[in-house]
C-alpha cells in the first residue's frame, strides 16, 4: 500500500513538474518502470477496425490490457467522449498512469475532406498545404486524435501504385517543400504543448513508392545513390522540420525489408540524421519479416525489429508476445528496450499529455469543430487550388453562364462518395457538393442542366449512351465527368492499365461526335493514359479528388470565377509501356536522336510524355523574356542571382508558377537531365511584367558523388527557367574552386 501511495505521489510530481527538462521527467518514469510496463508502451493496438491483414490478437481486450499497462497507443479509436473513458483507465486505473497516445490516418481530413495530398502538390503552394494540415489537426484533435500517419512522403514515378495518391508525386525537391510543410502544419512550429496540434509520422520509410511493376508492398531494389538523392531527401526534410515520428515500409530495400533494417532505421535516421522520435511499424510489418523469408517466426521478427530500431509495434503484437523474454534471454539489450521507451515517452511528454492527459477529449471543443464553417471555406480553398487546367483549346472554357442548356454527363458527375478520394477517413457523402449540384448552384434557375451518367465507372454496360448522346445533342456545352472510382485508387489499388475503366472513353467518343463543346474533367488518383482525349477533345480539367467542395470548386473553374493555377506534380505518360517515366532522368549513353537507329527510343511511340510535369494552364497567356544571371563563375561556397521576367499577355487576371531547374553537365557519377530546385508562385494583372529573382545556393547543387559526399563538385550548370520542364529558357555558369 505504502509502495501504491509512493508511486501516485512521484507520478504526479512527474506530470506537473514544469521546472524539470522532458528528459529529466522521462528518467524519473523509467526508474518506476517493471520490464512488462517498458514493453506495454511499446505496443500498439487496433481499437477499431483493421487496417490491414488480420493478426493474431491477444485474448483480453484492449480496456483490460490498458489497465495491466500492456499498451501504449491505440489506433482506430476517436471521439472525445470515447477516448477520454479509455484514457481515464490508462491514467486513473493502470498502476503507473501513464496516457495512452492515439494515432489514426488523418492523410486529407477527418470528416472535413480535403483534397487528396496529389491534388494538393498540384497547387506549388506549401504555405496553402500547411494551412491545410493545420485545419485537419484542428479538426482530428478535436475528436481525441493525437497523433496522425501521415504525411506520405513516398517519391512515386510510377503512377500503377495506387498510393501515389497519398503523396506530392514524383519530384524530391517539390515533395521535400510539401513534406515539410505538412509537419509544420501538424505539429506547428516548436514542441511547446497545444491541445489542436497532432503529431505528424513521415512515412513510409523507405522507398516504399519504387516498388516493381507499381505492385504495392512489392520488392523495391535501388542503388544507394539513387536511394539517397531521390528516395530520401522528403524524409530528411520531415526530420528538418521537427517532425516526431516515421513509419517504417512494408518493402525490402536491397534484400533488407525496413522493418529489419538497421542501416536505415539506426545509422541514418538516429545516427547521421539526429531524429530523436520514434519509429512506429507499419501494419503487422514486422510479422511480415516472416514471409520476406528473414525471420523464421515472431519471436525473431521481434528480435529484428527492435534492434534494428523500430520503436513500436502496430498489430503484428511481436513485442507483446516476445520482447520481454528477448531481454531475458539478453538477445535484446535492456539498453535498447528503454531508449525505445524514451523515445515513445517523448513524444507523450511534447503533446503535453502527463500534464493533462484529457486535453483532447473535450466534448464541446468538438461540436463546435466537426465540419464547422471555417472547415468547409478552407477545403474550399484548397481544392480551387489544387485543379490543373490541361487543355483549353480555342479558349473554350471559361463557360458564359448565359447558356440555354448545359449536359452533365458521366458515372462520376453527380458522385457524393468518389469526391472523398482514397482516405477519406470519417468522411460523409452528405457533405460532399458533386460536380452536377457545383455548376446548378453556379448558374443558377436560368440555365436549364441537365444530367445522364451514361455508364458506370468500371461497367461494360452500354445501355444508357443513346440518353447521353440525345441530352448533349440537345445543350449547347457538354460535361464529361470520367476517371476511376475512389476504390481503385489508395492502398492495395495498383492497376496494370491506365486508361479510363469500362466504357468510359467510348461515352467520351460518342459525345465528341455530337459536334457540340466536350469538356471532360477528371477524377482520379493517378495520371491516366488518354491520348484520344488529348488529340481530339478540347477541354481538359484535372481534378483529383477534391473532397467535400468537389462541385463549387470546379464549377469556378467552369465558369471562370476562378482562374485555374495548378501544375501537374507528376509526369502524364502516354501509354503505359512507357512506366516509369519522370522528367529528372538520366540521359544515358545514347540518349534519343531521330536521326540514329541505335539510340534509346520506342519503335511503337515516341519518348515524351502526354503532360509533362510542371505542366499546367491558365486563362492568362505569360511570356517569359531576359533570362540572366549575376555572374557567370561562382566558388563552390558562393551563390549566384537568376532573374527572369514574366508578362502577362492576356487580357485575364492570373497566377504563374515560375519553375527553375539545373542540370549538372559533368559530374563524378551520371546527373539527370534536369532538377526542379526552385519556383516561385507569382500574381500578375492582365499586361503586367515582373522580374522574377532566385538565389542559387551551393546547398541546390549539392549530390552524393563517386565517394558517397554529399558535396558541390566544380564545372559547368545549365539553368533553365520557365511554365514547366520542357517549355524552358535557358543559360549556363561555372563552378569553380
Amino acid at each position: 500500500m505504502k509502495k501504491n501511495i509512493f508511486i501516485i505521489l512521484l507520478i504526479t510530481s512527474v506530470s506537473f513538474s514544469q521546472n524539470k527538462t522532458i528528459e529529466q521527467r522521462i528518467d524519473s518514469v523509467l526508474a518506476l518502470m517493471t520490464l512488462d510496463e517498458k514493453v506495454g508502451q511499446l505496443v500498439q493496438y487496433s481499437g477499431g477496425w483493421d487496417t490491414g491483414t488480420q493478426t493474431s490478437k491477444p485474448k483480453e481486450g484492449h480496456i483490460e490490457l490498458i489497465r495491466k499497462g500492456k499498451i501504449g497507443s491505440l489506433l482506430n479509436v476517436f471521439g472525445a467522449e470515447e477516448t477520454k473513458k479509455i484514457q481515464k483507465v490508462a491514467v486513473e486505473e493502470a498502476r503507473l498512469k501513464i496516457p495512452i497516445i492515439f494515432g489514426l490516418d488523418v492523410i486529407h481530413g477527418f470528416r472535413a475532406t480535403f483534397p487528396i495530398p496529389l491534388a494538393e502538390a498540384s497547387s506549388w503552394n506549401p504555405a496553402l498545404v500547411e494551412f491545410s494540415a493545420r485545419s485537419q489537426a484542428v479538426e482530428a484533435s478535436s475528436s481525441g486524435i493525437h497523433w496522425t500517419f501521415n504525411p506520405m512522403i513516398d517519391i512515386a514515378r510510377d503512377p500503377r501504385w495506387g498510393r501515389i495518391m497519398e503523396g506530392s508525386g514524383e519530384d524530391p525537391y517539390l515533395g521535400s517543400l510539401m513534406a515539410t510543410a505538412r509537419v509544420k502544419g501538424y505539429q506547428g512550429n516548436e514542441h511547446s504543448p497545444s491541445f489542436t496540434k497532432i503529431i505528424a509520422c513521415a512515412k513510409h520509410f523507405a522507398g516504399y513508392g519504387g516498388a516493381e511493376g507499381g505492385r504495392d508492398y512489392n520488392t523495391v531494389d535501388i542503388s544507394e545513390r539513387t536511394f539517397r538523392d531521390i528516395y530520401l531527401r522528403p524524409f530528411k526534410a520531415a526530420v528538418d522540420a521537427g517532425i516526431g515520428s516515421f513509419m517504417a515500409s512494408f518493402n525490402e530495400i536491397g534484400g533488407i525489408p525496413s522493418s529489419g533494417n538497421k542501416f536505415l532505421l539506426t545509422d541514418i535516421l538516429r545516427g547521421e540524421w539526429k531524429f530523436d522520435g520514434f519509429v512506429v511499424s507499419d501494419w503487422n510489418s514486422i510479422g511480415e519479416l516472416i514471409p520476406h523469408g528473414v525471420a523464421k517466426d515472431l519471436k525473431q521478427a521481434a528480435e529484428l525489429g527492435i534492434n534494428a530500431g523500430v520503436d513500436m509495434d502496430m498489430e503484428a503484437n511481436a513485442y507483446y508476445n516476445h520482447l520481454a523474454e528477448l531481454v531475458k534471454e539478453e538477445k535484446v539489450n535492456h539498453k535498447v528496450l528503454d531508449e525505445s521507451v524514451r523515445r515513445v515517452l517523448r513524444i507523450k511528454f511534447r503533446l503535453g499529455l502527463f500534464d493533462d492527459p484529457y486535453r483532447y477529449c473535450n466534448v464541446e471543443r468538438e461540436k463546435l469543430t466537426l465540419m464547422n464553417d471555417q472547415l468547409v471555406k478552407a477545403a474550399f480553398q484548397v481544392a480551387l487550388e489544387s485543379i490543373v487546367l490541361l487543355k483549353n483549346k480555342d479558349n473554350v472554357l471559361p463557360i458564359k453562364k448565359d447558356l440555354k442548356k448545359i449536359a452533365v454527363i458521366g458515372p462520376l458527375a453527380n458522385s457524393t462518395d468518389d469526391p472523398l478520394g482514397g482516405w477519406s477517413q470519417q468522411g460523409n457523402a452528405k457533405d460532399v457538393i458533386s460536380v452536377l449540384h457545383g455548376i446548378k448552384n453556379k448558374v443558377g434557375k436560368n440555365v436549364e442542366v441537365s444530367f445522364e451518367a451514361g455508364c458506370s465507372a468500371i461497367g461494360f454496360e452500354k445501355n444508357n449512351f443513346d440518353k447521353a448522346i440525345s441530352l448533349a445533342k440537345a445543350s449547347d456545352v457538354t460535361i464529361v465527368v470520367v476517371g476511376e472510382s475512389r476504390n481503385m485508387i489508395g492502398e492495395a489499388a495498383s492497376r496494370a492499365r491506365l486508361d479510363l475503366p469500362g466504357v468510359q472513353e467510348d461515352l467520351v467518343k460518342q459525345l465528341q461526335n455530337t459536334g457540340k463543346p466536350v469538356v471532360v474533367i477528371l477524377m482520379n488518383g493517378r495520371p491516366l493514359t488518354i491520348p484520344w482525349i488529348y488529340d481530339n477533345v478540347s477541354v481538359i480539367i484535372e481534378s483529383w479528388y477534391l473532397g467535400i467542395q468537389t462541385g463549387n470548386a470546379v464549377a469556378d473553374v467552369l465558369f471562370g470565377d476562378y482562374n485555374p493555377n495548378g501544375k501537374l506534380p507528376v509526369t502524364f505518360p502516354r501509354y503505359v509501356g512507357q512506366v516509369p517515366i519522370y522528367y529528372n532522368h538520366k540521359n544515358t549513353g545514347r540518349p534519343y536522336n531521330p536521326n540514329d537507329h541505335y539510340t534509346s527510343y520506342y519503335q511503337d511511340l515516341e519518348n515524351t510524355p502526354l503532360f509533362p510535369f510542371g505542366y499546367g494552364l491558365s486563362y492568362s497567356t505569360f511570356e517569359y523574356s531576359d533570362l540572366s544571371i549575376s555572374k557567370k563563375e561562382m566558388k563552390k561556397d558562393e551563390s549566384i542571382k537568376v532573374s527572369v521576367n514574366v508578362k502577362n499577355t492576356s487580357t485575364v487576371d492570373g497566377m504563374e508558377i515560375v519553375q527553375l531547374y539545373i542540370q549538372d553537365l559533368v559530374g563524378s557519377v551520371t546527373r539527370p537531365v534536369k532538377e526542379l530546385k526552385d519556383f516561385s508562385k507569382i500574381f500578375l494583372k492582365a499586361g503586367e511584367e515582373k522580374q522574377v529573382e532566385f538565389i542559387i545556393t551551393p546547398d541546390k547543387l549539392k549530390f552524393y558523388n563517386l565517394n558517397m559526399n554529399f558535396e558541390v563538385e566544380p564545372g559547368e550548370f545549365k539553368i533553365f527557367v520557365g511554365t514547366n520542364s520542357v517549355d524552358l529558357k535557358e543559360t549556363s555558369f561555372f563552378v569553380i574552386e
